[in-house]
């Protein structure tokens, strides 16, 4: 179970970011700094296996969530500087939940209970279906409209399993 945390902002800067001395990985790897406003900010260490929501296409200017391990190690420098695992790109017509989901579909935080319908997509990472059940395990969900309950439920769109 990954220990998934948010930051939430606009994206500032995107460079190229050198992971080795000998030129291995150059251009495959890129250093996205993250403000939120409100005087907090990040470097979001962005790899070939940081899932983009949507495959969206993030510029400077753009608003984004981005989800790291809260229980990997990190540099002690500031602004702090995280692995992405997971960017969603700002959408109004879509909400994105990105954490664990117990055997009953409810989010470790509580927040959120999933009704899964013959209608919702639940792929893999790669765009892949999954036959399996999604529950007890770690999930990217997509969706729109919630009750205003305690925990929100909703019948998602598109649940992304992260195997």
């Amino acid at each position: 179970m990954v220990n998934f945390l948010a930051f939430y902002g606009t994206v500032t800067m995107i460079s190229d970011f050198m992971i080795g001395s000998n030129g291995e990985g150059e251009g495959c790897y890129t250093l996205m700094s993250v403000d939120n406003g409100n005087g907090g900010s990040v470097n979001f260490v962005v790899s070939p296996t940081t899932y983009f929501v949507d495959n969206a296409l993030v510029a400077v200017g753009d608003r984004v969530t981005g989800y790291y391990d809260g229980d990997a190690p990190v540099p002690l420098i500031y602004p702090p500087q995280y692995r992405a695992l997971v960017i969603v790109k700002e959408n109004p017509n879509q909400n994105v939940k990105v954490g664990y989901f117990n055997s009953q579909l409810e989010s470790n935080d509580g927040q959120l209970k999933l009704n899964v319908s013959p209608f919702t997509q639940i792929l893999r990472t790669n765009g892949q279906p999954f036959t399996k059940n999604p529950a007890n395990r770690n999930l990217i969900v997509i969706y729109g409209p919630t009750t205003r309950s305690i925990p929100a439920q909703t019948t998602p769109y598109e649940i992304i399993v992260w195997c």
